[in-house]
């Protein structure tokens, strides 16, 4: 993994912020709503950052590498 921080839209995000990120785009039926069809982000604190599938997917990817076992990438001794 090169970095902890994933760029969504125009932010710089670390990924131990990340809670969860939706599967389906938002959809709310509100005539003011301004996030139809985003994805949502959930940070800690309350806080969410909405994007589009493609941005969302990276995020993911991110959250998989981010996640995934050292080892699995040639790092680390065996034995661990």
């Amino acid at each position: 993994m090169d970095s902890p921080i994933v760029k969504v839209d125009d932010k710089h995000v670390p990924l131990y912020r990340i809670v969860w990120v939706s599967d389906v785009p938002h959809f709310c039926g509100e005539e003011d709503c301004v996030h139809e069809g985003d994805y949502e982000i959930r940070l800690d604190v309350d806080d969410s950052i909405w994007t589009s599938g493609d941005e969302r997917d990276v995020v993911i990817q991110a959250l998989t590498r981010w996640c995934s076992d050292p080892r699995a990438e040639g790092e680390g001794p065996d034995w661990i």
